[in-house]
């Protein structure tokens, strides 16, 4: 059993397990295994509350069809996550399947992984307008954003409902200095909590970082974790890696 929670931490966190780079390794020898529903399954009958997905263009990894299979397969009260660059393409899929959220991130076609949050500042007319047609069909939103409290105060007036904290920087600087890594992310957190946003985080989070994080950020709501949390289940097993970063949570 998972203990309580800590005195100072109103809730927990929920982790929601990315499915990318098991959809890799499947790709990468044709045919369904390993099975990606059958994989959210093990994730889910082990701790994970949620499951996330980042389809790109080119279908490396989740597929557009793995969404729409996902949406028909995850039991009532589980959460799906989608994430994104909202191109016509992607907007058509999620509007289609309504997922609980859909994280907006910036990334070029291109893009091999997440590497920056958006400008909110700059693309406020842009995102405004996607968050609208997003709202229109029920869809929670969060964006994908720096450590920075003007880009986060600047997204509450895109319309959205979260922020998720761009955590690379983060993970980069820990063993380095957890104090002055965390520094940032704490002031976003404040400000992202004053502007009336949810809060996430996600990228480069593992079992190193993941309980400092939080410990740091009670306000924290969701984490989407998913290259690290599938390299530890290689060597430590599902169910002990899900505890593991269940334990990191709470």
């Amino acid at each position: 059993m998972f203990s309580p929670c800590k005195p100072y931490l109103c809730s927990v966190t929920v982790l929601s397990v990315n499915l990318n780079k098991v959809a890799l390794l499947r790709n990468s020898r044709g045919g369904n295994f390993p099975d990606l529903l059958t994989w959210a399954d093990a994730c889910l009958a082990h701790g994970a509350q949620g499951i996330t997905v980042h389809p790109r263009p080119d279908e490396r990894h989740v597929r557009y069809a793995d969404v729409r299979a996902l949406k028909a397969h995850l039991p009532a009260g589980v959460e799906l996550n989608v994430e994104g660059y909202p191109s016509e393409d992607f907007m058509a899929l999620v509007l289609a399947v309504r997922p609980a959220q859909v994280t907006l991130v910036p990334d070029p076609p291109q893009a091999l992984t997440s590497s920056e949050g958006w400008d909110t500042l700059n693309r406020q007319d842009f995102l405004q307008a996607i968050v609208a047609r997003l709202h229109a069909a029920g869809i929670r939103t969060s964006l994908f954003v720096a450590a920075d409290p003007v880009l986060v105060r600047a997204a509450r007036d895109c319309g959205t409902d979260r922020v998720e904290l761009y955590t690379g920087p983060y993970a980069a600087q820990y063993p380095h200095g957890r104090e002055a890594a965390i520094a940032s992310y704490v002031s976003a957190a404040q400000a992202a909590t004053a502007a009336g946003l949810g809060l996430n985080a996600g990228h480069d989070l593992n079992l190193d970082n993941l309980a400092y994080f939080r410990q740091h950020i009670p306000q924290l709501l969701e984490v989407s974790i998913g290259h690290a949390l599938t390299v530890d289940a290689l060597y430590r097993g599902v169910a002990a890696t899900l505890e593991a970063y269940r334990q990191c949570l709470i």
